[in-house]
């Protein structure tokens, strides 16, 4: 298997992509960032899209793209209007990235968003792209006996839906992000790199408690092959915060 690429969740920017989104796409080139996964593309054509992707040589793998349960008949409508943004600019994977669970679910709330995944799945592999979820702490919850996102991978199958682990959520959900990693090798190619220092705030790659080199040991025969940097609370900027857990990475060999 060959190394995972690095590339960044443009949410982590999102101070800057609101007000200029294709410029900043150009400064996470000259960062060094090859990829980028999406969150939103603020009114932006794909074709103009396309045009800066090809001039900064930066590879779009992904985007975050919610669906819309607070209007379950709006939902395929809106979901078939993603992914024709997704297959105008060349997008693998679309990935829905928080689902509504009561704060204690039952097995009832469970199945009821299985529900709700699977039609979603269906509908993106129809069109030809991979339909993934991206995980945060509350999937970690017991539902008789067993974490929610477990339940949820056994009832969805993996040719439906893949699984984007944020490692950092995992973590903070109390559980090991290499144990998640191997127990569904093959499932994952795309992993979120998230650190937490403080309690529940999020800080730059490498500089908090998540731990990143049991991961980077078997991620390979894990078949991850894109590790996407993302964080949401930063000390200085945004900008400074993804330039410095990119150089973490290189500093790990990525």
């Amino acid at each position: 298997m060959a190394k995972p690429q690095v590339g960044l969740q443009l949410y982590t920017l999102r101070d800057q992509t609101e007000k200029d989104f294709l410029g900043t796409i150009s400064k996470v080139a000259d960062m060094g960032y090859n990829y980028v996964e999406f969150a939103g593309y603020f009114n932006t054509s794909p074709e103009d899209l396309n045009k800066v992707l090809q001039e900064t040589g930066i590879k779009a793998v992904s985007a975050h793209v919610g669906l819309n349960f607070n209007n379950p008949e709006k939902m395929q409508q809106d979901l078939a209007e993603q992914i024709e943004y997704a297959k105008a600019i060349g997008l693998k994977y679309l990935i829905t990235p928080w689902a509504p669970l009561p704060e204690n679910p039952e097995l009832s709330d469970v199945e009821s968003l299985v529900a709700t995944l699977q039609k979603a799945a269906k509908q993106v592999k129809e069109a030809g792209l991979t339909y993934g979820y991206h995980n945060h702490d509350f999937e970690f919850k017991k539902v008789d006996g067993k974490p929610v996102i477990d339940h949820l991978l056994e009832l969805i199958p993996a040719e439906d839906m893949i699984m984007e682990f944020d490692l950092g959520w995992v973590h903070m959900g109390g559980q090991s992000p290499a144990e998640y990693v191997k127990r569904y090798a093959g499932r994952t190619p795309i992993a979120h790199l998230k650190d937490f220092g403080d309690g529940r705030r999020d800080t730059e790659v490498g500089s908090g408690s998540v731990d990143f080199d049991t991961v980077f040991s078997i991620a390979e025969d894990a078949g991850i092959e894109y590790f996407i940097v993302e964080q949401e609370e930063f000390a200085k900027s945004s900008l400074e915060s993804a330039k410095l857990s990119l150089d973490y990475l290189r500093s790990k060999g990525y």
